[in-house]
């Protein structure tokens, strides 16, 4: 026997080494997916550049992202939107389901890219940036930090990744038509016994259909896909509403408390054995039972929260005047890695421009108004020496 690391002669007479060097696993090449640079972990964009710079570089392939909706779900309508006007521009396959509009009718409404990239600009720091043209001030400030680096609102990464949408525009039909869509409509679909199961009958519904979608076009490695790999992409919308027969909102102690939980748990399972990715928006501000809602999160890989300012007193509140409602990021997931990847700063803000959905660091004016006089100020802050009495002089 020859000894380790030395020549053996293999079957057509050619020395070879008992020391080889292993090859890397190639990961799967698939459009509109890279992997990503933390945890080589096959990612895909939100449609939403700045989210996903805000959750680690996008969405994992075989994760779950949890979008707790604005109290009027305008906003988290919009980045499901997004997400599948993303699905359709990388020729992904999409499977939407909802049980108040009808998925035809969320699709026609999905924005239009931006195919010339108009959307970002180059800056000094080689950066890619949205355009903010018409939310650009003129301000002046002294000479001595005109040549400082202005400070980065936009959250965006180095790399291009994802692709720009206008959402004043609708997006071509014959865009649109070019990829494979299922749908799934909770108020048309049939009722189904579920006396065994956990589920109720339009989530058991709702996971056979996503089930079999799975299973069929070959996104579990079952069957070989007719084409090139691809990804599903899922949006379900409003998950837990009383729409989809579900009582998490209508009571403090629902009788189905564990069908939405017991949902996840099974779409997580298929999501991890498959090439697929999902986003499930939940009205986590309708719901009584709140230990439920922290459930929901734990099930989820990624989870964040859209409070919007509108019908609250902070519509009116001049500190936010250039936001329209904060962005809170609930929960990173941990791949192939033991520490998450955090966002940099928990201060996030967002917007809805006349063409884009951008998220940026929250940064508040310095004061709430310049026309506040000094005197005025001291009362409000409770300067040094100030007594309940008003007497304004300092003790020493």
């Amino acid at each position: 026997m020859a000894a380790p690391g030395k020549g053996m002669a293999g079957p057509a007479g050619v020395n070879t080494t008992s020391f080889q060097k292993k090859s890397r696993s190639k990961l799967v090449s698939i459009p509109g997916t890279r992997p990503s640079v933390q945890n080589g972990q096959l990612i895909v964009s939100t449609g939403v550049t700045s989210l996903d710079y805000v959750i680690g570089g996008g969405l994992a392939v075989g994760t779950l992202l949890l979008v707790e909706e604005d109290r009027y779900d305008s906003y988290s309508h919009m980045l499901l939107k997004y997400f599948l006007a993303e699905g359709v521009v990388c020729g992904h396959e999409v499977f939407l389901a909802s049980a108040r509009d009808h998925p035809d009718e969320i699709m026609q409404e999905l924005p239009s890219p931006i195919v010339d990239d108009v959307g970002s600009v180059k800056t000094k720091e080689g950066q890619a940036q949205p355009c903010d043209q018409e939310n650009q001030d003129t301000m002046t400030i002294a000479w001595r930090y005109q040549n400082q680096p202005r400070v980065q609102n936009a959250l965006a990464s180095s790399v291009r990744f994802g692709h720009y949408y206008d959402v004043s525009k609708t997006m071509e039909p014959e865009v649109r038509q070019a990829v494979k869509c299922h749908s799934f409509y909770a108020l048309q679909e049939s009722p189904t016994t579920t006396e065994s199961s956990l589920l109720s009958s339009p989530y058991h519904a709702l996971l056979q259909s996503i089930r079999s979608v799975i299973r069929k076009e070959g996104f579990d490695g079952s069957t070989p896909q007719s084409k090139v790999r691809n990804v599903l992409r899922l949006g379900l919308h409003s998950l837990g509403s009383p729409l989809w027969g579900d009582d998490l909102c209508c009571t403090d102690n629902p009788a189905h408390c564990h069908s939405l939980t017991t949902f996840l748990y099974a779409l997580r399972g298929l999501l991890r054995t498959s090439l697929s990715v999902a986003v499930v928006t939940v009205p986590s501000h309708l719901m009584q039972n709140k230990s439920v809602m922290g459930q929901i999160i734990r099930l989820s890989d990624t989870a964040i929260a859209l409070e919007s300012f509108r019908g609250s007193e902070k519509e009116t509140n001049p500190l936010y005047k250039d936001y329209h409602g904060l962005l809170h990021v609930r929960q990173v997931p941990r791949l192939n890695c033991l520490v998450c990847e955090v966002p940099d700063t928990k201060d996030l803000a967002f917007k809805l421009k006349r063409k884009q959905f951008t998220i940026e660091r929250l940064h508040l004016p310095p004061d709430l108004s310049e026309t506040v006089s000094r005197v005025s100020k001291i009362e409000l802050a409770g300067g040094c020496g100030t007594t309940a009495t008003g007497n304004k002089h300092l003790d020493f």
